[in-house]
């Protein structure tokens, strides 16, 4: 059995866990921010960096008093080291450093992305090979892993993630930060109305492009307001959110005829949108060998939980750092010999 403690502070939530076998969650103590940000639209770095310093020992105090854990209990600690914004990962990073210095415990890096992904455990083991649809507010990629640990990216956004443009088009609509669940609320009471153009439908590949889509939308809202129509906002989320959940299908159906695996993972923080796990739950009636493995709803946004998962994982395979580990606010998905 190993037990860790895990830090994550890659944006605006801090969040300190304690996860036993990379698996069972003892406690997921979260500290969010969204009703600061909401009135600028998005995150502020420095306001992000600063609710961190105020949270980041308060929700250490929560997940160890939840876990019902001492610190001899821990076997190591794990910490999100990037990608993310840099003020806001140096909190997390020292926060992990301090505990693992009092307690003489080894330091487990861990990259956000696959934090994201091995959360899939959450809900039930990952088989391998498996493909991993990412989708969140940075990132949208599809990742193969033929083996627990290792990454290989399929195809990725060339422009706007699927999170950002949930983000981008929910201020177009006068909705509130983040705007993903908003959107696919109304979504659910409207109809498909306009056919949003998809682009790089016809190319090869598995990769992704949402930022005309957004051009597209803002254009169909500005041309409504200068002939003096009335948007109904349901029907344009409903024609949003089907132009990007059909970009991600279709894309998704072409990795896995083309990469028999036996686990599909949705993973991120559009995970959460029904619309997107409806449309993956018929998907894969597609591929009967394959078993649709999305993260539980509540791990789906930034957690400590889901880098306890992936902290396991390096922690088997004995990748460390030192108290010199520093943030990488640009770090990809990583590739096991580069590790």
């Amino acid at each position: 059995m190993t037990t860790l403690i895990a830090f994550e502070s890659s944006a605006d939530e801090t969040s300190v866990a304690v996860v036993k076998d990379g698996k069972e969650v003892l406690s997921n103590a979260v500290a969010t921010q969204i009703n600061s940000h909401q009135r600028f639209g998005g995150i502020v770095p420095e306001v992000a960096s600063r609710h961190h310093l105020e949270w980041i020992t308060k929700t250490l105090d929560i997940a160890m008093d939840e876990s019902g854990l001492q610190p001899e209990d821990i076997d190591g600690v794990a910490v999100t080291y990037g990608p993310g914004l840099v003020g806001s990962l140096l909190v997390g990073l020292m926060g992990a450093k301090t505990f693992a210095m009092a307690h003489n415990l080894p330091i487990i890096p861990v990259n956000h992305l696959a934090g994201h992904i091995a959360a899939a455990n959450f809900n039930k083991p990952i088989e391998y090979p498996a493909i991993a649809l990412m989708v969140s507010g940075g990132h949208t990629e599809l990742v193969l892993m033929t083996e627990e640990n290792s990454f290989e990216i399929l195809g990725e956004t060339y422009d706007d993630a699927a999170g950002e443009s949930y983000d981008k088009v929910g201020r177009l609509m006068g909705l509130n930060y983040p705007a993903g669940k908003a959107i696919d609320e109304l979504a659910a009471q409207g109809q498909v109305t306009i056919d949003f153009p998809q682009a790089m439908a016809h190319e090869a590949g598995y990769d992704f492009s949402f930022s005309g889509l957004k051009s597209a939308v803002i254009n169909q809202v500005h041309n409504a307001e200068q002939r003096g129509e009335e948007i109904n906002k349901a029907d344009l989320a409903a024609s949003f959110q089907a132009a990007v959940i059909k970009a991600l299908i279709e894309r998704t159906r072409r990795a896995l005829t083309d990469f028999p695996v036996k686990s599909l993972v949705l993973a991120g923080g559009v995970a959460a949108n029904s619309g997107l796990r409806a449309a993956l739950t018929e998907l894969i009636q597609e591929f009967p060998e394959t078993g649709f493995i999305p993260v539980p709803k509540q791990y789906t946004g930034d957690n400590a939980a889901m880098i306890g998962a992936a902290g396991y994982w390096n922690y088997k395979d004995g990748i460390f750092a030192d108290l010199d580990l520093n943030t990488h606010p640009g770090l990809d998905f990583p590739l096991r010999e580069e590790e």
